[in-house]
């Protein structure tokens, strides 16, 4: 439920984004949300309810990041102890494929 009450103002945000943002850069929020309707790309919901059963935390920022054509979501975590950690996530699989930070440990849940 606590994932619920962060997805929500990010996707009002989201939504507030694309609707700010020059036109041409409207298109690429559509066929985000295009590619994952079709399946082509893993719905950040999922990605968000991995990180809630394996980590311990609060989600302070989710980046959609194009890297070398590849899409990827960054999510920035704020640890029990206070640490800041950036979790790096295939789209296309929701694949975890990299964690950056200190005493992570410290947040995997049991």
């Amino acid at each position: 439920m606590r994932i619920l009450y962060l997805v929500l103002p990010l996707l009002t945000a989201l939504i507030w984004l694309a609707d700010t943002l020059p036109a041409g850069a409207n298109d690429d929020w559509r066929g985000l949300h295009d590619e994952v309707q079709s399946g082509r790309l893993v719905a950040l919901s999922s990605v968000l309810d991995w990180l809630e059963a394996h980590y311990l935390g609060e989600v302070l920022e989710v980046e959609v990041e194009r890297d070398d054509g590849r899409i990827g979501y960054e999510v920035e975590m704020l640890g029990p102890q206070g640490q800041l950690v950036e979790f790096e996530f295939d789209a296309t699989n929701g694949e975890l494929i990299g964690i950056e930070g200190v005493n992570i440990d410290a947040m995997q849940r049991q």
